[in-house]
This record gives C-alpha cells, sequence and structure tokens, in this order.
C-alpha cells in the first residue's frame, strides 16, 4: 500500500480507470464481432448499421485515450473492407 495521500488516492483512480476501460474496450470487440458475424450471414442492413454504431465508439474510445487513433482507424478500415461488395 502507498505510504503517501496522493499515491494511495493514484492507486484507487487507476483501478477505476482500469475497470472502466476493460469495459468500453469489451464493449468494441463485441461490436466489431457483430458487424463480422452479420456481414458473414449475408445481412449486410444489419452490417451497416452496426457498422455505424461501431465506428462512432472506435473514435469516442480514441477520443478519450482509450485506444490509439490509429488503432481506431485500422479497426474501421478493416470492419469496411469486410462490408465492401465483391
Amino acid at each position: 500500500m502507498a505510504n503517501i495521500k496522493s499515491a494511495a488516492k493514484r492507486a484507487r483512480q487507476g483501478i477505476a480507470r482500469r475497470a472502466r476501460n476493460t469495459g468500453v474496450t469489451s464493449a468494441l470487440k463485441s461490436g466489431q464481432k457483430k458487424v463480422r458475424e452479420a456481414v458473414t450471414a449475408g445481412k449486410l442492413d444489419e452490417a451497416r448499421s452496426e457498422f455505424a454504431r461501431i465506428s462512432a465508439a472506435l473514435d469516442k474510445a480514441a477520443k478519450r485515450g482509450i485506444i490509439h487513433k490509429n488503432s481506431a482507424d485500422r479497426r474501421k478500415s478493416a470492419l469496411n473492407r469486410a462490408l465492401r461488395p465483391t
């Protein structure tokens, strides 16, 4: 345990932030999985609407510093490629 009051507070804040970030990253992964599953099932309308939602969520997570901006862009690009007709 930390000996200094401010260090103890930082430790508590880190625990809270880690829990919040874990929830956000888990939701991002689930959303990406939904898009990929909808594409493979041939439900393109559902996949496009889910892509719009997850795209905004990726941008928001990047803005908050939960994931890197390039990582968010790379994930959106991969999902968009999956949505394109072949």
